[in-house]
């Protein structure tokens, strides 16, 4: 797989922002189908307006994929939580509303509540997990999108690519993998390998829900996790080294730390003077 990764300053036409990236990554040429989608609905109580994936961004990443190809088959997917259960989320958030006009229009487009979903024992020895029942979705061939927004954690000092992948897990009460949540988060992304990684970094938040925000005007798309959340770290102003997911994704091909970064600048991309909350 190619590694690389666009960073783009955010068109008012979000549909033509992402078809741009997706083009300069060159990453649809294995798209097949099903093609999943995790956004990030972290909380059924955005403070901030920015903190869950916004339904607009899923809306026209759903149109770029069906340009490619109409009659793929699109699954939505999240979990519940501590601070949501995914089907009142989905109501809430616009998700529901999404899969019903999809559908009346002939589209394959659906929602999976993760946390409903049959679970299948998988092969996989991590530093976390050995051989943990998953979804069937997830364990099953796919194109799968970690779809996901710009934000500073109190766990993992960042939650981008990676960190979104946490929301696989169907367990209501995710707060049991707090203690070893670095490698919990990395043994999903081996296990996913995620596809197309896309970040909404229009607006980034300070702290997983707020209450700070700071103005970033970005989108960063790549085909590679690791590689797409270490743009998005040094644009927050950090360094993707120091951060300790990020080091251990390093050793598992899940990208690299310093990656090719085409589009836009980094540089004249930062944010000054950004600290996550505590």
């Amino acid at each position: 797989m190619l590694d690389s990764v666009a960073l783009l300053k955010s068109d008012k036409n979000i549909e033509n922002t992402l078809e741009k990236g997706v083009q300069l990554i060159d990453t649809f040429h294995s798209l097949r189908s099903p093609v999943v989608i995790k956004p990030n609905i972290c909380t059924i109580d955005d403070k901030t307006g920015f903190s869950v994936t916004n339904i607009q961004v899923v809306k026209e990443l759903i149109k770029v994929i069906l340009k490619e190809n109409p009659d793929i088959s699109i699954k939505i997917v999240e979990s519940d939580s501590m601070s949501k259960f995914a089907e009142e989320a989905f109501e809430k958030f616009g998700y529901r509303k999404l899969e019903t006009k999809m559908q009346e229009s002939g589209h394959d487009v659906s929602l999976v509540n993760l946390s409903q979903s049959p679970l299948i024992e998988t092969k996989f020895e991590g530093n976390y997990f050995m051989n943990p029942k998953l979804p069937d979705i997830l364990v099953k061939d796919k194109f799968f999108i970690s779809l996901a927004v710009a934000k500073t954690h109190y766990l993992t000092f960042i939650t981008g690519i990676i960190k979104n992948l946490f929301g696989l897990l169907p367990k209501k009460g995710k707060s049991v993998y707090h203690p070893d949540i670095n490698n919990i988060i990395t043994d999903l992304c081996r296990f996913i390998q995620p596809d197309l990684n896309i970040i909404d970094a229009r607006m980034g938040v300070e702290g997983w829900n707020g209450p700070n925000t700071r103005k970033l005007d970005r989108f960063i798309i790549g085909n590679k996790p690791l590689s797409t959340d270490a743009t998005m770290a040094r644009i927050m102003g950090f360094k993707p080294e120091k951060i300790q997911h990020l080091t251990l994704a390093a050793k598992y091909n899940l990208g690299s730390l310093n990656p090719k970064v085409v589009g836009e600048k980094v540089e004249t991309s930062k944010v000054q003077h950004n600290s996550p909350t505590k």
